[in-house]
């Protein structure tokens, strides 16, 4: 809807300009000056004014230089003017609009993450009960998570490409509408192959709101206020699936509510998010918006020679091979390879605590399904706690570009939140096995997850800060490469999960994660250090200063 609003807008303006070239002799732009027929056309109306022999030579200029010009650059080669941004204070930029109108959008976009990513532990704490209801086992009941997962691990290939095809709101608007459905589905279902299938679904159309909405933020703002925005966009990617369960428990808890009002819950704040989104959700993707003044001016003009970059992209067929054949590229850079696996370990914890927290929590403490929901808030609040750094974090990068607005940051200055945070992933993972005994308070185990939580989002944070500015226009197809591999292995870790807990224990489950987290705590140093070297070998970096 507000995207359609702004395609109308830039219709107007480009026929304000079309009418203001014909009515106004004052006014002689790029457009008139570059059209020889047009400046004939001028010479012989009298209504409109004769053109001084000054004005003719600039004309004339114009013609032979390819300078940019109000509307565009002219192209020597093939006669085409490519429109383009008059500069990097442009309007048209969307990381030029207001400050109110861009929080306005990554607040909607916000809640369309927060709903989506809330799917994938819509249900997890009413395991027992769905199994039970399904007459299948916990473990086969736990595909309704992995599902979810390997859905939008799938996704994740196609979503980049569609984003730069069609732009970035009708592939959150398209994706979410039928996100929907299949919620519903999940909700009315009666058999579990019923259930699985549409969780795939959930997840396969969650994809595109989950996959691209780092690219989304780099749409419209640049490097420096990159650090007080990611924050948020980690908190809305990591904070549903633990405040998901606290809300599961209470509903379990209710003598009056069945484990399907977790579905119809998910379906209501979904509904709610698209409908704000639908009607106040710009497009933010330059090359597409270009293309739509590129498609007014040439309506209005009569002039066929407006073209934009965005028109000249390969096709979608051709957008999904090279996304496939990148990602296959990306997984072996060493950059994301560091990256990638400590947000696939964490996001294997993440999901992995879902089953966990009933032997961790419910069965060591002999808890109510609602207290035992609430111990999901332990997370929450950790990851929350990371927010309170933002305004330091901001004025740190603000100082460390001396004030400059525009000013790029050294990839590797992004670093520092994961290189303070990554000790304390193996201390909070052997805190919380081993400290996991009835005779010791629930509040030590409650006390390491919190700490988890301000690790999860310190190591989210950073990784795609130091990606997007790294990788510039190669960011999404990186990020979703990224996407896709932490979604399928946590998927896969899920259906391990309860075995792991019931064959090994707590203590030995958490000791051997934790040994997996302290192998990769240097990871953050080494690439501060040596970052810088493997960034002028990548053949993908755009920034390799």
């Amino acid at each position: 809807m507000w995207s359609y609003v702004q395609y109308r807008n830039i219709g107007a303006s480009a026929s304000s300009r079309a009418r203001n070239r014909g009515g106004n002799r004052n006014v002689y732009n790029s457009d008139r000056s570059l059209n020889p027929s047009r400046l004939e056309e001028s010479r012989n109306t009298p209504d409109k004014g004769q053109i001084s022999n000054d004005d003719e030579a600039e004309a004339g200029r114009a013609l032979e230089s390819p300078e940019q010009t109000p509307n565009g650059t002219p192209d020597p080669d093939t006669g085409h003017i490519v429109v383009e941004t008059t500069g990097d204070d442009d309007d048209f930029d969307p990381r030029n609009w207001p400050l109110t109108s861009r929080a306005k959008n990554i607040i909607i976009l916000g809640l369309l993450i927060f709903t989506q990513a809330w799917a994938g532990a819509a249900d997890s704490i009413a395991n027992t009960k769905a199994s039970q209801e399904f007459h299948v086992g916990k473990v086969t009941q736990n595909l309704s998570t992995a599902l979810y997962l390997f859905g939008i691990g799938s996704g994740c290939l196609f979503v980049g490409p569609l984003s730069e095809t069609l732009g970035r709101n009708p592939t959150y608007l398209i994706s979410t509408f039928f996100y929907l459905f299949f919620v519903l589905g999940t909700a009315l279902t009666k058999n579990a192959v019923g259930m699985y299938i549409c969780r795939y679904f959930v997840g396969l159309f969650a994809s595109a709101t989950l996959g691209i909405n780092g690219a989304s933020v780099k749409d419209q703002f640049r490097p420096v206020k990159t650090s007080f925005v990611f924050p948020f966009i980690a908190w809305v990617n990591v904070a549903p699936p633990v405040i998901a369960p606290i809300i599961g428990g209470w509903i379990l808890s209710n003598p009056n509510l069945n484990w399907r009002w977790m579905e119809w819950v998910l379906l209501i704040i979904s509904a709610a998010a698209f409908l704000l989104a639908l009607v106040f959700l710009p497009e933010t993707y330059l090359p597409l918006l270009l293309d739509w003044k590129a498609k007014h001016l040439r309506k209005s003009t009569g002039d066929d020679r407006y073209v934009s970059k965005h028109a000249e992209k390969p096709s979608l067929l051709k957008g999904f091979k090279s996304n496939i054949t990148l990602s296959r590229h990306f997984l072996i850079e060493p950059v994301i390879a560091v990256l990638g696996a400590y947000l696939v370990l964490l996001y294997i914890l993440l999901f992995t605590f879902l089953s966990g927290f009933e032997y961790i929590f419910k069965n060591t403490y002999n808890l109510s399904d609602g207290m035992y929901g609430s111990c999901f808030a332990s997370l929450a609040v950790g990851a929350t706690t990371f927010m309170l750094t933002v305004p330091w974090l901001y004025n740190w990068t603000r100082n460390r570009t001396q004030h400059v607005h525009g000013a790029p940051v050294t990839p590797e200055f992004c670093l520092w939140p994961a290189i303070y945070a990554a000790p304390f992933l193996p201390i909070s993972l052997f805190w919380l096995g081993w400290t996991n005994d009835p005779n010791i308070s629930i509040w030590s185990g409650l006390a390491a997850c919190f700490v988890f939580g301000n690790v999860l989002i310190a190591m989210y944070v950073s990784s795609y800060e130091y990606i997007i500015d790294s990788y510039g226009d190669h960011a999404a197809v990186a990020l979703a490469s990224i996407t896709m591999m932490r979604y399928l292995i946590a998927g896969g870790m899920v259906m391990a999960a309860r075995p792991m807990f019931e064959g090994i224990g707590v203590h030995w489950t958490l000791t051997f994660l934790g040994c997996i987290s302290a192998l990769l705590t240097p990871g953050p140093f080494l690439l501060h250090k040596y970052g810088y070297d493997l960034r002028k070998r990548s053949q993908f970096v755009m920034n390799k200063d």
